[in-house]
């Protein structure tokens, strides 16, 4: 039987979600950032629409940026609009930065943004700390979930 095609929802008060991180990274550690945006990106926010597939975080000179966060143009703001890639600052303390830098130097790290929520008026994202999962460890959980489905589908059956 084919599976529909139809669009996921994110959760309920989420934005955007980013799944395919979830797929290529293990999240070690998150964190809640404020991001700055103009006016239009955040009406365009409101609308539910953003996409974060390739979007990750850097450390540039003591500030965390946001990068490949595509925020389609707001279409009542014709004048006024925003570049829908455009590099974003992202909000945190001095000594969360400061953790971060270390973090990231270490080997196989990096900071992958999970998903983009409205908390209260402020837009706010979720950041993660993530080491890169290789192919066989992709591999390994894909087989675990199908051994955990198949037990579900015979327990279901055997409950009847």
């Amino acid at each position: 039987m084919a599976k529909s095609k139809k669009k996921r929802e994110p959760a309920s008060g989420d934005v955007a979600t980013n799944r395919r991180a979830r797929q290529k990274f293990e999240p070690i550690e998150k964190m809640e950032a404020g991001i700055v945006l103009q006016g239009s990106e955040v009406k365009s926010l409101r609308n539910g629409k953003a996409q974060m597939g390739d979007a990750y975080a850097v450390v540039e000179r003591n500030e965390v940026w946001l990068r490949n966060l595509h925020i389609p143009p707001y279409e009542p703001a014709s004048r006024e609009n925003h570049e829908p890639e455009r590099p974003r600052k992202l909000l945190l303390h001095r000594a969360e930065i400061e953790r971060l830098v270390g973090k990231t130097a270490e080997k196989g790290l990096t900071l992958i943004p999970t998903r983009i929520y409205f908390k209260g008026s402020r837009a706010k994202v979720e950041l993660a700390l993530a080491r890169g999962k290789e192919g066989r460890d992709r591999r390994r959980e894909i087989a675990e979930r199908d051994v955990r489905r198949e037990v579900e589908r015979e327990f279901k059956s055997r409950m009847r």
